[in-house]
């Protein structure tokens, strides 16, 4: 049998959605994406950042990246989305689902509306912008090269965090587990899902946590890192090479997973 490791790692040519992506983890995905070759859409709730994120990319490291803005905690913004992508693209190759809100308050003091805004957008929101937009990913769904769904969870909906931040951590759960009903709704139909658990990357939300004040640049990862198995926080290049893995012909037999890019967080506690 004759069988051809050419272009094993290969995104060259696909069309991606990743929402959440003018910053953080969501920048980092399409920064990878698009230095191999996507076309790039990255959709984030205010404007001006996304535009900012998405010139910044595409002059960084060539092709198109382009912005969409949109709220994806409502089921309009995810129509609304979906219909705009569709004016632009027949197909859409690959949806990374990284669009996500957390809250912290203690138990006692823990508000209605802290579970309302984080499940609305991590789970509600990852649920209708996938629905939306089936008919772009049904149209890309190929047997030899099917469409796929990356789902961005977290290791705090693997292991209970230290933060008090409960709906973050339960919404990440079930983003998880939506990821699995998914997958096994889904493959048949050439459509891969999958979903990845980061831990510490240098990323705002960390940065508020930590406090360093959502600051992301001058301040002291190093420290943050020295608690990791691994001795450090994650790097664009480890969260982009994973989706890469998963979104390229090397993963299309990874289904229904959840995979965790933490230093060994989970994996040695």
């Amino acid at each position: 049998m004759s069988v051809s490791f050419d272009n094993l790692f290969s995104v060259a040519g696909k069309t991606a959605l990743v929402t959440g992506g003018s910053r953080g983890i969501g920048e980092m995905i399409a920064a990878g994406l698009l230095a191999n070759g996507a076309k790039v859409y990255i959709s984030s709730r205010k404007a001006e950042a996304c535009e900012e994120t998405a010139a910044r990319l595409s002059e960084t490291y060539g092709g198109e990246c382009i912005a969409l803005p949109a709220d994806l905690s409502q089921v309009a913004g995810c129509e609304s989305l979906a219909e705009r992508l569709s004016e632009r693209e027949d197909r859409l190759d690959i949806l990374i689902n990284n669009a996500g809100a957390a809250w912290g308050a203690p138990i006692e003091e823990f508000p209605e509306i802290g579970w309302d805004k984080v499940m609305d957008t991590n789970v509600k929101g990852v649920f209708f912008l996938t629905q939306k937009c089936l008919p772009l990913l049904r149209a890309a769904a190929r047997s030899e090269s099917p469409a796929r769904v990356i789902n961005i969870g977290s290791i705090d909906g693997l292991k209970s965090a230290r933060f008090q931040t409960f709906s973050y951590g339960a919404s990440k759960a079930a983003v998880h587990h939506l990821t699995r009903f998914l997958a096994c709704h889904l493959t048949e139909e050439k459509i891969l899902c999958n979903a990845i658990a980061p831990g510490p990357y240098p990323t705002w939300m960390l940065s508020t946590g930590v406090g360093y004040g959502g600051e992301t640049e001058g301040v002291d990862w190093e420290a943050v890192g020295e608690g990791n198995p691994s001795g450090r926080v994650g790097a664009p290049e480890d969260i982009a090479g994973l989706a890469i893995f998963l979104c390229s012909r090397a993963g299309e037999y990874v289904v229904g997973q959840v995979i965790a890019s933490d230093g060994g967080v989970v994996g040695t506690s």
